[in-house]
């Protein structure tokens, strides 16, 4: 029995697309995997049709972004687990295997994250789950540091959507991700949702890919990066947090927000940075807080309070890192 669909979102991935569906197809394992084509103007279509013809390739007519994309891959699957998989990847031997029983034995977990080393320097870590914390960032376990140093599996704030498996049936108790977002800190707002609701989320050593990066937006800063990424930052905050927190950690909070705003000014970027807080703000008032706003509920209160917890602890984690 297949328990496991692998759903890659691409846009204009042809580059990318020979090495990462080859490793899948040598995989010694079975799963099933869909393509969500984002409106590609390349030949990865007609590639996938051609090399691939075992994959199921859905075509969209333009680019709907990361979140619909996979959204769309969700629903057609019918598996009880869902791999979400980036473009620009190369899986390691017993990958996906890996992955699968890794949440199995986790039966309170709601996602478990991959671990992503740099594909043109493989001796360091990409990524080894995503941490947040109550200055309002997302950071990258491990990124930049050496790959021997992450041998072990365990808990993570939000596991990294480039390569990560979830429960789907919590995806329908929870829902899926916020289209708004359509791409950028996703993975942490579902991951973040996902606790309130009680869940876990972790990261597996075993399950190895090689990561290429800014396979989407083609560079680590530029203006279409930095516009999303702090405009969601407002929504993963007002979504998730109820009023009381938001107000707890307000100081911690503002003073993320002009730290980033003078790091982004060094880089000739504050105002695209600030316009992007102003978007956040702004549309989350007018329609993201109407549409999906977690609701506070008093079952929930413990698990508040140990995000809260987790919040202030990763702080301390990233200043430590720093």
């Amino acid at each position: 029995m297949i328990k496991t669909t692998v759903v890659i979102p691409n846009y204009n991935g042809m580059a990318y697309l020979q090495d990462c569906l080859s490793s899948l197809a040598n995989q010694a394992y079975s799963f099933d995997t869909i393509v969500v084509d984002n409106g590609s103007q390349d030949e990865s279509c007609s590639f996938i049709k051609e090399r691939f013809p075992e994959v199921t390739l859905i075509s969209m007519p333009e680019n709907l972004g990361f979140c619909r994309a996979v959204n769309i891959g969700i629903k057609a699957s019918k598996t009880p687990y869902v791999l979400l998989l980036n473009n620009d990847v190369k899986v390691e031997e017993d990958f996906v295997k890996n992955l699968e029983h890794a949440i199995e034995k986790k039966k309170d977990y709601f996602s478990i994250g991959a671990k992503m080393v740099s594909m043109k320097e493989p001796e360091q870590m990409d990524d080894a789950g995503d941490f947040y914390c109550a200055l309002g960032w997302a950071f990258a376990r491990g990124k930049g540091r050496p790959e021997k140093d992450y041998q072990k599996s365990g808990p993570v704030f939000s596991a990294c959507a480039g390569a990560a498996i979830y429960r789907k049936h919590v995806l329908e108790e929870i829902g899926c991700f916020d289209e708004n977002h359509f791409a950028y800190l996703e993975d942490v707002d579902i991951g973040y949702r996902a606790k309130i609701y009680g869940y876990k989320n972790g990261f597996c050593h075993k399950a190895v890919v090689l990561h290429a990066g800014s396979g989407f937006s083609g560079s680590r800063y530029n203006e279409f990066k930095v516009t999303l990424s702090s405009r969601n930052s407002m929504y993963v905050i007002g979504k998730n947090m109820p009023f009381l927190q938001i107000l707890l950690n307000s100081p911690l909070l503002l003073a993320g927000i002009f730290i980033k705003w003078i790091f982004f000014t060094r880089k000739s970027m504050g105002k695209i940075y600030i316009r992007g807080i102003m978007k956040g703000v702004y549309g989350y008032l007018t329609k993201v807080k109407k549409e999906n706003k977690v609701p506070f509920q008093m079952k929930h209160l413990k698990n508040y309070c140990r995000i809260q917890m987790e919040l202030w602890v990763n702080l301390f984690i990233f200043l430590r890192n720093a």
